[in-house]
């Protein structure tokens, strides 16, 4: 009797669940490993920062406060609407626990087994032998410390790439007496209180940094930019320069030729695709875009790139593009990575593969902004939709949403105060009673339940 294929997931963030969820039990053998202690990837909230208990790199940059920076209609999957989790229509842009909640939700309404998943394992190394056609997987326990190594006929990585910090240095930058930190190691904007802050980097979470350590009392924040201002209408107290030129002590100059004063840095630029542990001749390496090299359908590995090697269409990457959408891409591309490996897709040859990797890697250089962004993904997302038969396919399209949400971006500190129509339900959400500036609650209950107090 033949035995079953076996595929190891590599990470059980929203990526890896929507694997796990998609990936057919009965005629497969599983394999889920996660470094953390429990499924989430990025939305666990831990107060670690820097390295965990077991010495490895901390995975998350969940921050008290953290609220949405995008209209949850967006992200909504069509399946299980934001108002049949909770029970009732809920506002635009929840906090992290309201969103992970959701998550979890989703997770047990398609029947994901958590208990399954190997926590506290990392991984130290994939490689890929063509004479066996199999995966050599070695991973570790991280409780026992104890290594061991694994076969498998596919490999899933599903590790995202929002967790090792891009950070730059500048000319003096060992001079400033004050505290420096990336906004992966942001955990609490309290701490900024009174403090004149600078935030390098004008992109989200320069955006966010600015306007979290405001809210909690921070004196004054400068955004540096490093291509060009946002032009959001920045409420009082934010105010943006071009980027850093040097430091001398706590000044800092721009530019534009003027300087200022501080007390604390928050590198806000961004993080970098690394993933140490793939077999560099499978590994994918790129900077943060929308589509990325090497990866056929943004998932099937099909290098195009010199010195990448094949895995005989064997290899999957999830989610490793700069992100419009999530959840509901990422249920996408779990889809058809899971019918790929079922043996339902009609795969075509390497050479049509990679004339569409070309194809869709040109696009980067004509997306000049937003709305280009959002089209573009938009027609990625409906593309792997209708190619796996999924018939909800219309309620992904949450256009209108997106560029509602574009526009309102204008007025950066109150555009978490406007409501969306769900594309699923065709309702519009509430407006939360407190003005987002105002609510200092990140509670699930306080969020759902709204009482107008602050």
């Amino acid at each position: 009797m033949m035995s079953s294929p076996s595929v190891c997931v590599i990470g059980a963030g929203p990526s890896g669940m929507a694997v796990l969820s998609e990936l057919d039990d009965d005629k497969l053998k599983v394999t889920c490993y996660e470094k953390q202690s429990q499924p989430g990837g990025l939305w666990n909230y831990d107060w670690r920062t820097g390295l965990t208990e077991f010495g490895e790199p901390v995975h998350n940059s969940q921050y008290r406060g953290l609220f949405s920076n995008s209209p949850k209609e967006c992200i909504e999957f069509p399946e299980y609407s934001f108002e049949a989790h909770f029970g009732k229509p809920i506002p635009s842009f929840p906090p992290r626990p309201v969103l992970f909640d959701y998550l979890r939700g989703w997770w047990r309404f398609r029947g994901v087994d958590e208990s399954k998943i190997l926590t506290c394992h990392t991984v130290r190394g994939v490689s890929y032998s063509e004479e066996t056609k199999k995966f050599t997987v070695t991973v570790c326990d991280l409780k026992t410390g104890l290594d061991k190594v694994e076969l498998f006929d596919y490999c899933i990585i599903a590790v995202g790439h929002f967790s090792t910090p891009n950070a730059p240095d500048f000319p003096g930058l060992l001079s400033f007496p004050g505290r420096i930190i990336h906004s992966h190691d942001f955990r609490n904007a309290a701490e900024f209180s009174g403090l004149r802050i600078l935030s390098i980097g004008n992109s989200y979470s320069g955006e966010d940094m600015a306007l979290q350590t405001l809210k909690f009392g921070a004196k004054s924040v400068t955004v540096s930019y490093r291509s060009r201002s946002t032009g959001f209408n920045w409420p009082a107290g934010i105010t943006e320069k071009p980027m850093v030129e040097r430091f001398e002590g706590n000044t800092v100059h721009f530019g534009d030729g003027t300087s200022g004063e501080y007390d604390a840095v928050i590198m806000s630029t961004g993080y970098k695709v690394h993933l140490p542990f793939v077999d560099q001749s499978l590994r994918l390496e790129c900077g943060t875009q929308l589509n990325v090299p090497d990866l056929y359908q943004g998932v099937m590995w099909s290098p195009v790139t010199k010195g990448k090697k094949s895995a005989d269409n064997k290899l999957f990457y999830m989610g490793m593009q700069d992100q419009v959408f999530t959840f509901t891409m990422f249920q996408m591309q779990a889809r058809w990575i899971a019918r790929a490996i079922a043996g339902d897709m009609v795969i075509p040859s390497l050479d049509k593969q990679r004339e569409d990797i070309t194809k869709w890697l040109a696009r980067n250089d004509t997306l000049k902004d937003a709305a280009a962004l959002i089209n573009c993904q938009t027609e990625y997302v409906m593309g792997l939709a209708e190619e796996t038969g999924y018939c909800h396919g219309n309620a992904l399209d949450a256009r209108d949403a997106w560029f509602g949400w574009v526009k309102s971006k204008v007025d950066v500190a109150h555009y978490r105060d406007q409501s969306y129509r769900s594309v699923v339900t065709g309702l519009m959400s509430p407006i939360h009673p407190v003005p987002w500036m105002k609510l200092l609650d990140d509670s699930l209950e306080a969020y759902v339940n709204p009482t107008g107090e602050m």
